[in-house]
């Protein structure tokens, strides 16, 4: 295998493994953070006692989202770049033998 399949493999695995993990341990608070975030949003634009409209709801649920999206891309892109940093060394210490001390 050359260089490029090694670390191509690594970066997919890195992938996979972020998402794993963002699945179980970011989603729920990731939406949490970006919920009271939107409702700080809302509170500003709209008046504090946030009525029922739809506006308000929307500001919410967008900021949930975008956090729940940007909370995802840091755990995928960050467990990508440390499986392809893996695949990379793995590479480079592929050839290397130690030298035998008498």
């Amino acid at each position: 295998m050359n260089k490029r399949e090694f670390t191509h493999k690594g970066m997919l695995i890195g992938a996979i493994t972020g998402l794993i993990l963002f699945a179980i341990v970011g989603l729920f608070p990731s939406s949490f953070i970006g919920g009271v975030i939107g409702l700080k949003i809302a509170g500003f634009l709209f008046g504090m006692p946030l009525s029922t409209e739809l506006l308000s709801r929307t500001v919410v649920g967008l900021s949930m989202i975008i956090g729940v999206a940007i909370t995802g891309l840091i755990f995928v892109a960050g467990a990508s770049l440390i499986g392809w940093m893996l695949g990379h060394l793995r590479m480079s210490l592929r050839g290397r033998t130690i030298p035998k001390v008498a």
